[in-house]
């Protein structure tokens, strides 16, 4: 069986996620193929993603490729997560990961609706004229944010409740429902936001207008082998259950789609992976490389056992919830996390002993952030124990 050690996965960060600087995409659409999709939960993380891994990448560069020339899209994909990918990769993702997200949450929509008794009769019929008034007035207004939307469409402003009698009890729009199940099923896209790029309130425009066509389809097997040969390129070596929590699907999905692909299984220092078939080929040392990786960084997040790249600083770095915070990385490894400050300052900690030339580095590449973001102010949108410390 083949070996692939931590040190050949962090050699391969370098590479295969564009993070040294002999190795930068040639531009945003390329990095975000290369990462099979930069997380996008966080607008922020976007821009912030993309500069680490684009020489040169200006705020403006993503705003063209996003919203004038569209070669990226900003879809709804795997774990319910936002994503920004290429055309071609759109298609993958929404074929092996967001079909079936939409339609268990079109099940869990009418459910909500039945249970919560705000609607008369037939409640599939009642959330079908909804859909259909949606879509007409969206068709007719071309671009519009969700609060255009319910203003034209009464059925948008029923308000569900949730959690009757428990602490986190509350009431769920069935404008935000409705966005999301059509935004699941690729009949809406996120247009350009409201304000500037950190913002989160976004219009609203047709799949078909936007791209000038439908976004195409495959069938779901076909798609979950893609996604899983695209995630063994990029992340690989890795675990099954890696793999699994990546792509939001069963053991079963993710054991079918490793054989379609045709994974191998390879050691790992602490145990054993799979990988890309003929991917055994070492991966050259390279010079020392640093960045610093926002919030919910696609690298960050790529693995559900990160320990060969966290290695213990894991409770400082991530939330409750899995959600990592801003992360600083030294060949292949977290060693420290970063935050911006209100003043515009970007700080930092390291949490281990990197030497006093990685130091200064990193404080180099901390400045290079500032002045990137310039009046810009970021806070991240799930926070985490060293951030918040950091950003007081």
């Amino acid at each position: 069986m083949q070996k692939l050690s931590n040190e050949e996965r962090r050699r391969r960060l370098a590479v295969r996620h564009h993070l040294a600087p002999e190795w930068l995409a040639s531009d945003a659409t390329a990095a975000a193929g290369a990462q099979v999709g930069i997380h996008a939960s966080d607008p922020t993380s976007v821009y912030l993603a993309l500069r680490a891994r684009v020489g040169g990448l200006a705020p403006a560069d993503v705003e063209q490729a996003l919203y004038a020339d569209r070669s990226v899209l900003k879809l709804l994909g795997m774990r319910r997560t936002m994503f920004v990918v290429p055309r071609d990769l759109a298609v993958v993702i929404n074929s092996a990961a967001t079909t079936t997200i939409a339609a268990r949450e079109r099940r869990r929509t009418i459910d909500l609706l039945r249970s919560a008794n705000v609607v008369e009769g037939d409640v599939e019929a009642w959330l079908s004229q909804v859909e259909a008034e949606t879509v007409a007035a969206l068709d007719e207004l071309g671009e519009a944010t969700a609060s255009q939307l319910t203003k034209r469409v009464a059925g948008l402003r029923v308000q569900i409740p949730f959690g009757e009698g428990k602490k986190w009890a509350g009431t769920v729009g069935v404008s935000t429902r409705m966005l999301f199940l059509l935004a699941a099923e690729a009949r809406i896209i996120r247009g350009r936001p409201q304000g500037g790029w950190t913002s989160s309130l976004y219009r609203w425009a047709p799949m078909t207008a936007w791209l000038g066509q439908p976004l195409g389809t495959q069938p779901t097997a076909d798609a979950q082998a893609d996604l899983a040969r695209r995630w063994l390129e990029t992340y690989g070596p890795g675990r099954l259950r890696d793999l699994q929590w990546w792509a939001g699907w069963t053991v079963a999905e993710t054991k079918k789609a490793l054989t379609a692909a045709r994974a191998v299984e390879v050691g790992l220092d602490d145990g054993t992976g799979w990988a890309a078939g003929n991917d055994s080929a070492p991966t050259p040392e390279g010079k020392r490389w640093i960045a610093l990786l926002p919030a919910l960084d696609s690298t960050t997040m790529g693995w559900n056992e990160r320990a060969w790249f966290m290695g213990d600083h894991t409770p400082r770095l991530f939330d409750r919830n899995g959600n990592a915070g801003p992360t600083v990385w030294l060949d292949g490894r977290v060693v420290g996390g970063w935050a911006h400050r209100p003043d515009g300052e970007v700080v930092f900690r390291l949490l281990e002993d990197v030497g006093a030339e990685a130091r200064r580095e990193v404080e180099a590449q901390a400045q290079a952030v500032a002045g990137w973001l310039g009046p810009t102010r970021v806070v991240p949108r799930f926070r985490t124990p060293l951030e918040q410390e950091l950003s007081a």
